[in-house]
């Protein structure tokens, strides 16, 4: 006779049919009205708040270097996040309309502000690029961020006005005046020689066309216009092609020229698994330049290992996500090109800084969004992610299950009330 119990029969089978049914399960619940709009939320808040946690551990160092309290970094980042969190909570809330009404006006902010910063005296040079307005105090503003957002904007607004016009078919619509806008912008941005953002400005470009259904033959035309000059500014630039060099580099090389990209992989190879523990990076202590601004990534996967670098990467490949379903699922043409506009930007921004710090692309010197030191760019990019979440509450489905989900909370409350004037009632025979 046995000592242990007999398993239930069909308990194995049961289990199997779960198993089975999990990836049933997985795409119902993402195909929920709501489920973007909870991806979106949550994502941005989990990214912002680890990015501060980083942020205040990675520039300690940095800040007392200059004889700065240990919180001056993260007290200003905590400040931006802060004005970046009432951008978001304007743009999520205000319709679509005011967004339409807002992207000329702010294209034309941006350019004047643009063509500020190579007034002599005026412009500030910031690790060899002069993209910055000094606005008194510590407080610097990079224009060329609030460029991204104005293009995304102004871009989504003349294609959908195009479109309703049944304009998109004909290149020289679809072109003009888009692109002559955005190579403007892109030069402006190359005279104080970033690259990086020029990268990030032509990738939205590149997004929105596909989205308005470029023509292949003149996507490839663009594209192919657009490579060769980026293989010209690289090859005519010995501070650019040394970042090449730098690809997949073992060692800080000739002049240490490969330092920054090589103490990167040394920081992430020191994590393990589950990192040296929150504030522990030894790479922070003068061997990382940049650690709470381009290269803030390395340090997280130092102090919370493989665990924690992946946790960022799930994060934003959800937040990426949930932006192409908010642009697939709409009808409306303005909707569609500024969430495609959006998630372009914040994904390729992403995978360009995460590549440098693995050493798979080159240093392109931009901030992980909503996570590295930054106000000028945390702004306009929260501003971004307040419009994905306005989209995706107002995506029709989103919108019912809102309202009914409004219904049910009043339902509930004046239940709650009527049981509580209930309790406090006496007995009709109670004297």
């Amino acid at each position: 006779m046995s000592l242990y119990p007999a398993r239930p029969r069909g308990a194995a089978p049961s289990a199997l049919r779960g198993a089975a049914r999990l990836p049933g399960r997985v795409r119902e619940a993402w195909d929920r009205p709501l489920t973007a709009y909870y991806v979106i939320v949550g994502g941005t808040a989990l990214i912002t708040v680890l990015g501060l946690v980083m942020v205040y551990s990675a520039s300690q160092i940095q800040a007392l270097r200059y004889g700065l309290a240990s919180t001056y970094y993260f007290r200003k980042q905590l400040l931006a996040v802060v004005l970046g969190g009432l951008l978001l909570w304007f743009a999520a809330r205000a319709p679509v309309r005011l967004h339409r009404a807002l992207a000329y006006p702010l294209l034309l902010g941006a350019v004047f502000l643009m063509c500020l910063v190579q007034v002599p005296g005026i412009g500030q040079t910031v690790n060899g690029n002069t993209n910055w307005i000094s606005v008194g105090g510590p407080f610097q503003l990079q224009p060329s961020e609030f460029g991204k957002l104005a293009l995304v904007m102004w871009g989504a607004d003349l294609l959908a006005r195009k479109n309703d016009k049944n304009l998109l078919t004909q290149w020289k619509h679809l072109l003009v005046p888009l692109v002559p806008v955005a190579v403007m912008l892109l030069g402006l941005i190359m005279l104080g020689g970033d690259m990086g953002t020029t990268v990030i400005l032509t990738a939205i470009l590149f997004g929105m066309l596909w989205l308005a259904g470029a023509p292949t033959r003149l996507f490839a035309g663009v594209l192919t216009a657009a490579g060769s000059l980026a293989v010209l500014f690289v090859a005519t630039s010995p501070n650019r092609m040394g970042r090449l060099h730098c690809i997949a580099a073992t060692s800080p090389g000739a002049g240490d020229q490969c330092w920054q990209a090589v103490h990167g992989i040394y920081a992430l190879a020191s994590g393990g698994w589950f990192g040296s523990g929150l504030g522990a990076s030894v790479e922070k202590w003068g061997e990382l330049p940049e650690p709470h601004t381009d290269f803030i990534f390395a340090v997280t996967g130092e102090e919370l290992g493989l665990a924690g670098t992946l946790s960022v990467l799930a994060l934003f490949a959800a937040l990426g996500y949930a932006g192409i379903r908010v642009a697939g699922r709409t009808e409306d043409p303005f909707v569609r090109f500024a969430a495609g506009g959006v998630t372009t930007w914040i994904t390729v921004q992403a995978v360009i800084n995460i590549g440098a710090v693995l050493g798979l692309l080159p240093i392109a010197g931009v901030p992980l969004p909503l996570f590295s030191y930054g106000g000028s760019a945390i702004l306009p990019t929260m501003f971004a992610i307040g419009l994905l979440i306005s989209f995706a509450r107002n995506e029709p489905a989103a919108r019912a299950a809102l309202a009914v989900r409004g219904r049910n909370n009043s339902l509930t409350g004046a239940m709650r009330r009527m049981m509580r004037r209930s309790a406090g009632r006496r007995p009709s025979g109670e004297r």
